[in-house]
């Protein structure tokens, strides 16, 4: 089984500023996984030209079974937290299956209440405002459960939000978590209890110095490598799963 994470950036390449759905498409089918976790993903975004991405991936890699979990609704800068009826333009995570999925799960994440202090390379200070977070998870035929998040790039929020998201996974059986953690793998390895299945250098993709992003496991093995692709200011990491 393949698995794969990727923080798309709702389609857009950097080299050029443009989100080409086409792109976008072949990025998805170059991956060629059979479990694809996608952060920073839009449906009804003019900046993505209105389309519904998970759609356009889901059709592009064959994926029988596919969920969107918006964490926001509204368009940048007019964010406001997604409601489970909320219609328009969107944003959020996404899971793909080219396996039978038995059941879903969409777990809102412990959100700030208002903006918070944080010290970003070269000690620069700001107060900030993160939005709100979002977790899917799948659980597929055969008994693997599979989650996918975005975490918060607050530095202690998001360990905050990874222990309060571990709480609400399977306790047993074999599990894999993935997304853009915005956390070191030791970090998310101790907070989580799980083991890393991929480990590179993932961001910024140009010239990648940290893995933020991570494909997490409990009773799984697999080989894995990172991946850039002609998207994204993030690479994607893919996964070599022994189920």
């Amino acid at each position: 089984m393949r698995l794969a994470t990727f923080n798309v950036l709702h389609g857009r390449a950097p080299s050029d500023d443009r989100v080409d759905l086409e792109r976008f498409a072949d990025a998805v089918r170059l991956l060629d996984a059979d479990v694809l976790a996608l952060q920073e993903v839009d449906r009804s975004q003019e900046r993505s030209h209105g389309a519904d991405l998970t759609g356009v991936a889901a059709q592009a890699g064959g994926f029988a079974a596919h969920r969107f979990a918006p964490a926001l609704t509204g368009t940048p800068g007019r964010w406001v937290r997604a409601g489970s009826e909320d219609a328009g333009p969107q944003y959020g995570v996404a899971l793909l299956s080219r396996l039978p999925v038995l059941s879903w799960e969409v777990l809102p994440l412990p959100a700030l209440p208002g903006r918070v202090p944080v010290v970003f390379p070269g000690r620069r200070f700001a107060l900030v405002q993160d939005e709100p977070r979002v977790a899917v998870v799948a659980r597929l035929e055969g008994g693997l459960a599979v989650g996918c998040t975005h975490l918060s790039f607050v530095p202690w929020w998001n360990r905050l939000q990874l222990r309060a998201l571990v709480r609400r996974l399977p306790r047993t059986g074999r599990l894999v978590l993935m997304g853009d953690l915005n956390l070191p793998t030791d970090v998310a390895v101790r907070t989580t209890g799980l083991h890393p299945l991929a480990a590179g250098p993932t961001y910024p993709a140009h010239a990648p110095v940290q893995q933020l992003d991570h494909v997490l496991a409990r009773g799984v093995e697999g080989t894995g490598q990172v991946r850039r692709l002609p998207l994204s200011d993030h690479c994607a990491l893919v996964v070599d799963a022994h189920v």
